[in-house]
């Protein structure tokens, strides 16, 4: 089990918040509206209603002993932006914040920020991805040139092995994982005799344009 702080609990927020409480974790939601936070009492450790722009309260929760902290407090980025700072002087591990845009983002690593969240850009990219190529079941860009994707192993995959595929060697393309449905089991970095097998999926990790290269696959990048 974790610990972490929401501060913030728009919609968000409030879904991080639930779903991280729901995985098991111990969550401190934090909102300086009472409704909203009262909203989150049933689907948090704590609820506290708190003005997080107030240095010394914030201080006071103890958000040090946190494994993450996670900041999503709309769109007035002064108020990310302060908050980001105290919880870097206060030494918080890891600090998350959404920002509202690149200059945004560029401020809050400048004040303490590990990650930067854009909800809405990821999202949107993670649906037209979807939209685009129907058979992609997961996709995770890791920066500008690397993607991870994971998906349904093309017909012409069934029954051969990593090995025979070859695609390391033929588009510099590596099969890094295998999660079989029935029964549910997930190999990471199969060996090389390992045999797709029909109701398993693959992730692949490569250059953007390695694995549009791969024609057995193409049609889904």
């Amino acid at each position: 089990m974790k610990r972490f702080a929401i501060i913030g609990l728009g919609n968000f927020g409030s879904y991080t918040a639930k779903t991280l409480y729901a995985e098991g974790h111990e969550v401190l939601a934090v909102d300086k509206d009472k409704a909203r936070a009262q909203a989150l009492d049933q689907y948090s450790t704590e609820a506290v209603v708190l003005d997080a722009t107030n240095k010394d309260s914030l201080r006071a929760l103890g958000l040090e002993d946190m494994d993450a902290v996670l900041v999503s407090t709309g769109t007035d980025l002064g108020v990310s932006t302060l908050i980001c700072m105290y919880l870097n002087e206060m030494g918080v591990k890891r600090i998350l914040v959404k920002a509202s845009d690149d200059d945004h983002a560029k401020i809050l690593k400048g004040v303490g920020a590990n990650d930067i969240i854009f909800p809405e850009r990821d999202m949107a990219i993670r649906t037209a991805k979807n939209l685009s190529n129907p058979n992609v079941l997961d996709f995770i860009p890791i920066t500008s040139e690397y993607d991870i994707i994971q998906i349904e192993p093309p017909r012409e995959f069934i029954g051969k092995s990593i090995r025979d595929l070859n695609l390391r060697a033929k588009y510099n393309v590596h099969i890094i994982a295998i999660k079989e449905t029935e029964p549910e089991q997930f190999i990471l970095i199969p060996q090389p005799d390992y045999i797709l097998i029909e109701r398993s999926k693959i992730v692949v990790i490569g250059r953007s344009e390695d694995i549009k290269r791969v024609k057995p696959i193409k049609r889904v990048l």
